[in-house]
């Protein structure tokens, strides 16, 4: 009789893996999965230059500007970027829809969404497992950082 060491030894084949995992996400789809607003192009780049001049404004009434600290402006995009994805997701994530609110608001009476869903699911899960297998001969080395030292633990006395 077959055990776990034994099923592990020899790997079904990808595609076969792929439609298990993939199966049970669009299953568990009713639940798990929302459709989030994203604000994109424009819109980024309007709100991050709002977020630089005020950042600019707060920082020159501190007297800190170019002409005293001449690499701030590095401080200030970085920081103009966080405050915009702060907002942005803020918004996103108090606007969600379940798949199924989409579904009755497109009028996708036959779940077009849930097979389109489906296959890019399938295709990106396939995609990331053969980019793991194409680095795997890479990894003895990477992982050897991770191996139990050789001999007695320090510390560890009997």
């Amino acid at each position: 009789m077959p055990n776990d060491t034994d099923r592990r030894g020899t790997p079904e084949p990808m595609s076969s893996q792929a439609d298990g995992v993939t199966g049970d996400l669009v299953r568990l789809m009713p639940r798990d999965l929302v459709f989030v607003m994203r604000f994109m192009g424009e819109s980024q780049y309007r709100l991050q230059s709002h977020f630089q001049d005020f950042i600019r404004a707060e920082l020159a009434a501190g007297g800190v500007t170019a002409e005293t600290h001449p690499m701030i402006h590095l401080f200030i995009e970085n920081h103009a970027i966080l405050l915009r994805d702060f907002v942005f997701s803020g918004v996103s994530l108090s606007r969600q829809f379940r798949v199924d609110e989409i579904e009755r608001l497109t009028g996708d009476t036959t779940s077009i969404i849930r097979v389109d869903i489906w296959d890019q699911l399938k295709s990106h899960i396939e995609t990331a497992e053969r980019q793991f297998q194409s680095q795997a001969g890479a990894l003895p080395k990477l992982l050897s950082a991770f191996e139990k030292p050789p001999g007695p633990m320090a510390g560890s006395e009997k």
